[in-house]
Order: C-alpha cells, then sequence, then structure tokens
C-alpha cells in the first residue's frame, strides 16, 4: 500500500493559508450559482481525481464549473458552451487571484454577485483587497490532495453503509474540511445563528477530516466525528482505534492523522473511527441503528 502523505501543519501554513481562502473565491461563486440547498448543501466543494470542483452550477441556459487541479496545479473554468479558462496556481496574492477569477468569469459572459468578505476564519480584509496571503508551494498542495482524495474514498464506503438520509462527502470551504454526514429523520431544537439553524434542523452523525488550524498552527490535522444535539454520557464512551479520544476543548471525538497515517492500514483505522463514534452517538441518541443499516 502507498504511503500516506506527512501533512503537518508547521510545514504548510502559508501555502494553506492561502489556498483556503483561494477556495472561498470559488465556493462564493458557487453559494451565488446554485439553489439553496437542505442544511446548506448548495455550498461544498467536492473532491475530483486531480482536485476539488464546484460541480456544474446553473447559468442560464448554460452550466458552469469550477475546478482545483492540484497535480497540474492550474484553476480551470468552464462552460457548456465549450469554452474554458485557465489560471496557474502559483505564489500570487488572494487579491491578485480573485480578480483573475472574475475576469475569466466575464469573459465566458459570466456575472456573478460576490460577498468579498471571508467566512469562518479570523480574517477580516476583504478578498478582493488581500495582499498578505501569498503563498502556493506545489508539493504543498499535492500532498494535500493526495490525503483529500484518499480520505474521499473512505469515507465514500462508509456512506455506503447507512440506509438513512446521508449527505455526499462534502469539503466545505469556510471551514476547510472533508465531511459526511448521517441523519436519523427526526427533526432538532432550533438553533440561534442562521447558518446553524438550517444546518442542524435536524439530529446528526457526522464525521470528518480537518488538516488542522492554518491560522495559529496549534492543531494539527485530525478526523472528528460528533453527534448533534450532543446526548448525555457521549464523553465516556470507548472508541475505537486506540489513538481515538473525547477533545474537551473541541466537544468532539478525534483521532489525529498523524497515528492514521503510520499505521499499517490507514483507510481500516479510519472505518473503525467512523464506525465506533456512530455507534456510540447513535447509541446514546437513541438512533434506531438496525434499522439505518444498509444492507
Amino acid at each position: 500500500m502507498q504511503n500516506w502523505p506527512e501533512l503537518p501543519i508547521a510545514a504548510w501554513r502559508d501555502t494553506y493559508a492561502t489556498l483556503h481562502l483561494y477556495t472561498q473565491v470559488v465556493g462564493k461563486v458557487r453559494l451565488a450559482l446554485v439553489p439553496k440547498m437542505n442544511q446548506w448543501w448548495n455550498v461544498p466543494l467536492y473532491v475530483t481525481t486531480r482536485g476539488l470542483t464546484t460541480a456544474p452550477m446553473p447559468y442560464g441556459d448554460r452550466t458552469v464549473s469550477i475546478d482545483f487541479d492540484f497535480i497540474d496545479h492550474a484553476l480551470r473554468i468552464d462552460d457548456s458552451d465549450g469554452r474554458r479558462r485557465a489560471i496557474p496556481l502559483v505564489a500570487r496574492p488572494v487579491a491578485e487571484f480573485c480578480h483573475l477569477v472574475f475576469d475569466d468569469l466575464a469573459f465566458i459572459d459570466v456575472e456573478v454577485p460576490f460577498d468579498p468578505m471571508p467566512q469562518e476564519c479570523p480574517v477580516t480584509v476583504p478578498l478582493t483587497k488581500d495582499v498578505g496571503h501569498a503563498s502556493y508551494d506545489p508539493s504543498q498542495a499535492r500532498a494535500f490532495f493526495e490525503v483529500l482524495r484518499r480520505v474521499d474514498t473512505v469515507f465514500q464506503l462508509f456512506r455506503s453503509r447507512f440506509r438513512g438520509k446521508c449527505s455526499p462527502v462534502h469539503f466545505f470551504w469556510g471551514s476547510f474540511d472533508l465531511a459526511v454526514t448521517r441523519f436519523n429523520g427526526r427533526r432538532a431544537p432550533l438553533r440561534k445563528s442562521a447558518i446553524d439553524r438550517d444546518a442542524y434542523d435536524e439530529e446528526v452523525i457526522s464525521l470528518g477530516f480537518w488538516p488542522g488550524d492554518d491560522w495559529t498552527g496549534a492543531t494539527d490535522a485530525l478526523f472528528y466525528s460528533y453527534t448533534a444535539p450532543e446526548p448525555p454520557g457521549l464523553a465516556s464512551e470507548r472508541l475505537s482505534p486506540g489513538a481515538a479520544s473525547f477533545s474537551a476543548q473541541m466537544k468532539e471525538f478525534v483521532l489525529p492523522y498523524e497515528a492514521v497515517r503510520r499505521s499499517a492500514d490507514p483507510a481500516k483505522e479510519i472505518l473503525q473511527f467512523a464506525e465506533s463514534t456512530y455507534q456510540a452517538g447513535a447509541r446514546r441518541a437513541g438512533w434506531d441503528i438496525a434499522a439505518l443499516a444498509y444492507p
């Protein structure tokens, strides 16, 4: 089995932060063009064989897609009329990247309303004016993609084992994580914030991969799982594999990516974590585990 790449936050934090903001530029285009869906499923990007994609987005009687290619290091914009634009992924300020994206969209006659303020991160400079984030190391971006594509495959397998409503495997550009979420069909208590009110209007158990904290560098890459609303006693559940634990700070089950990467079978480790945390959450929250299993 091919070794999984190292992904220490200290080694690629600058590239990570810049790429995080690049994906926000593209993600906001998707947010503007795709009709609102339950639990914000109109927001995320998706893993491809080369990087990340918006998937086809409606624009009049055309469709448009934007793809990050982390193998040839380019951003590609395509429409259903056969027009293509390409922007090299190199070290350039977020503001310049933003202007290039919208110039190329205009070239293929696509106009998109755009909110330039970053979301779910401490950056307060508008994306159109951000010249402070300008790093892009191709080898680091490729390593990140190699992790994403492997994790996506495992998450797809975990998703296939559930009969109930389940999200696609989503890449959320706000929090910069890959996640798949199971639902049991019951409505959840109303939350205060507009985003959370829709994201958590049903009971969920979510599994995710987060490459760490790019803004402070305090946390390395990890897998996580949470049950919402959190049932009593969840933190006391015993988990598998042994490196998994409950984080009181994050209020989630966590499994360090490094422990997975160093294991003899990383995919098996992730599936063990996914299944044990799901079983713990579902049991504590009173889900009908047998009825929701597939097959």
